[in-house]
């Protein structure tokens, strides 16, 4: 049994914030993200967050710590975009590779600097695989519903790369996330077992998808239920939901997952809904009040914080997740 394995029987697992919420605090301008290396780049790459493990790993290492900090158990390794489909838009596709490797390197060296300093409580890498910006459910061209941007195969090949790479560089996990389209998670969870099977390795995986509005489905359709079962095939650590809602609106989806698995079940929603800026205005005690709902209902395994979310809301839902004790599944799946 892995250690992680042993650490959800004994108690709700925290896990960290928003990454992109902190990186947007440094402000870093293009020549930031260029960094000396890029410097002569011929595109623009301001934006590509995932880059910034090369060219500004401190940032990156600090930001994990912060959430460490704050009593985080699991960080998510800053990859959210780290495949060549994800890549492509800034013409890095050469480059994901590494871009996993070093993410998952610098999230493991944080993590074992707060094991060593606290055995007790140890810290754990979760690889963040990310949806991509492509479905392969659903047409990008309305008057070409038959048309699809990419296909399983394709999804397949560019998730196997960047599963290997996060495994390589020390995920203790990985976390497929913010599932808008459940054909994409299964290709990813498709290259997954293929590369537990290659190297003949077991590896925990979460899996986390989007309720996108008020109307309970995933973007390309699911209900809660639908999704559930659609993942449910293989051996899963967690499944949950996280993204798009705030931990309010959140709630009745995953009550609704709770009652109908077997599996853990993880949420990190977002600090509420955004703005009319696009900023998260719920603080750090709003949302601690309604993860505090959560565990009075025995609802969760893992919590933590999506878009929005800070340290400091890390640092209240852990102070409260410790009272808890972790849930236990009364459903017969």
């Amino acid at each position: 049994m892995s250690n992680i394995q042993k650490a959800i029987k004994e108690r709700i697992l925290v896990l960290d914030g928003a990454m992109g919420t902190m990186l947007q605090r440094y402000n870093f301008s293009e020549e930031d993200f260029r960094g000396e290396r890029f410097k002569d780049f011929p595109h623009s790459l301001k934006g590509n967050n995932d880059l910034l493990s090369l060219t500004q790993p401190q940032a990156i290492k600090a930001v994990h710590a912060a959430y460490f900090e704050a009593g985080a158990d699991i960080v998510e390794t800053n990859t959210f975009s780290g495949t060549t489909i994800g890549m492509a838009d800034y013409h890095l596709e050469d480059l994901v590779y590494e871009l996993n490797y070093e993410s998952a390197r610098i999230a493991r060296e944080v993590a074992d600097e707060f094991t060593s300093k606290n055995p007790e409580k140890p810290r754990f890498v979760a690889g963040s695989i990310g949806p991509t910006n492509r479905t392969a459910s659903m047409s990008p061209d309305v008057n070409d519903p038959g048309y699809r941007a990419v296909t399983f195969d394709d999804l397949r090949i560019a998730y196997k790369q960047q599963v290997e790479a996060l495994i390589d560089g020390g995920s203790d996990l990985l976390l497929v996330e913010t599932i808008f389209d459940t054909l994409n998670a299964k290709a990813a969870l498709f290259a997954i077992e293929e590369v537990k099977d290659e190297r003949n390795i077991d590896i925990p995986i979460m899996v986390s998808g989007t309720i996108t509005d008020a109307s309970g489905r995933t973007l390309s359709g699911q209900t809660v239920e639908a999704f559930l079962v659609s993942v449910s095939h293989i051996p899963l650590l967690s499944v949950g939901f996280n993204c798009a809602l705030g931990a309010d609106l959140l709630k009745p989806y995953l009550q609704t997952l709770s009652q109908n698995t077997s599996f853990n079940v993880s949420a990190h929603p977002n600090a509420g809904l955004p703005n009319a800026f696009g900023e998260y205005d719920e603080t750090p005690q709003e949302m601690q009040a309604f993860i505090k709902e959560y565990l009075d209902d025995n609802l969760v395994n893992i919590i933590g914080g999506c878009c929005g979310t800070t340290p400091e809301h890390i640092k209240l839902i852990a102070d409260i997740a410790k009272d808890y004790k972790p849930r236990v599944s009364t459903a017969v799946m």
